[in-house]
C-alpha cells in the first residue's frame, strides 16, 4: 500500500444489527492510520442505521450514509464509491458486513495494491476456499464465476467475489454513473470494466466463511439477474 494513502472500507448493509458494531470494531483493527469506515444503510428495519450513528458519534474514522430504502448491493456500493472519491479517498476497500469475508485479511489485501489497480479477495485461486456451504451452493458459486468468466473471455477465477480494494483511478474510470447491477452482477461489472479499461488485476487468496448470524441475501432474483446481465457486458464492450 503507498505510505500515507487514505483508505476507506465502504460496507453495505442491510439488517445487520447482530454485526455491525463487531465488525467495524475487527476492520478498524486491522486498517492503517489513515482511515475511514462508511456504513451504507438502506434503512434496516432492524435498527443497524441507528447503531452505524452511535458508532460514528464514537469513532472519527467511522461515517454513516442513509439511503431511504432497499435498493440493492449495486447502488449501495456506487453510493459508497462516490462518498469516498468525494473526499478524497486513494484506495478504496469493499467487503461484506456479516464475516463472511474475514477483516484480518485487509492488510494482504491492501498491500497487494502495491502492484495492482485492483485487488481481489479470491474463494478459487492456490490457498484461497469456502467453508460453511453445503455442496449445492458451493456448485452455484463455482458455476457463476466459471460461466462469467468464459462469457467475458476473462482469466479471473473469482469474479462473483465482493471483497476488494480499488486505486481511485479505476472506480475513477469506470463510469459508476452507468453501473446498475443490483445484485452480484454488480461484483462482475466492476471487475471486468477494470480489466476492459486496462487495469493491472491480481488475486489474493481469502478463505470465505459463512455468515455468522442473520440471514443470507442471496435470492433466486440474483442468480438470474447475472445470467442474463454478465453476457450483456460483453455485447457493450464490443
Amino acid at each position: 500500500m503507498p505510505e500515507g494513502a487514505s483508505v476507506w472500507l465502504v460496507l453495505p448493509t442491510y439488517d445487520e444489527a447482530a454485526n455491525i458494531e463487531a465488525i467495524v470494531a475487527a476492520a478498524l483493527e486491522h486498517l492503517p492510520p489513515a482511515r475511514r469506515v462508511l456504513i451504507v444503510d438502506d434503512s434496516s428495519p432492524d435498527g443497524t442505521g441507528e447503531i452505524a450513528d452511535r458508532l460514528a458519534a464514537e469513532h472519527d474514522e467511522v461515517a454513516v450514509l442513509h439511503r431511504p430504502r432497499k435498493q440493492g448491493l449495486g447502488p449501495s456500493y456506487v453510493a459508497g464509491f462516490r462518498r469516498a472519491l468525494d473526499e478524497g479517498a486513494d484506495l478504496i476497500a469493499q467487503m461484506d458486513a456479516d464475516f463472511s469475508h474475514d477483516p484480518a485479511d485487509l492488510p494482504r489485501m491492501l498491500a497487494a495494491a502495491e502492484r495492482a489497480d485492483l485487488v481481489l479477495g479470491s474463494r478459487y485461486v492456490r490457498g484461497g476456499g469456502v467453508t460453511d456451504w453445503g455442496a449445492a451452493r458451493r456448485a452455484i458459486s463455482r458455476w457463476g464465476s466459471a460461466y462469467a468468466r468464459t462469457a467475458l473471455g476473462v482469466g479471473i477465477q473469482d469474479l462473483t467475489g465482493g471483497f476488494k480494494v480499488f486505486r481511485r483511478r479505476v472506480l475513477e474510470a469506470i463510469d459508476l454513473d452507468s453501473l446498475d447491477a443490483v445484485g452480484y452482477a454488480f461484483q462482475v461489472e466492476t471487475t471486468f470494466r477494470a480489466i476492459r479499461a486496462g487495469f493491472q488485476v491480481v488475486e489474493v487468496p481469502i478463505v470465505f466463511r459463512d455468515r455468522r448470524v442473520g440471514e443470507s441475501k442471496m435470492t433466486g432474483a440474483i442468480v438470474l439477474e447475472a445470467a442474463w446481465r454478465v453476457p450483456a457486458m460483453r455485447l457493450r464492450g464490443r
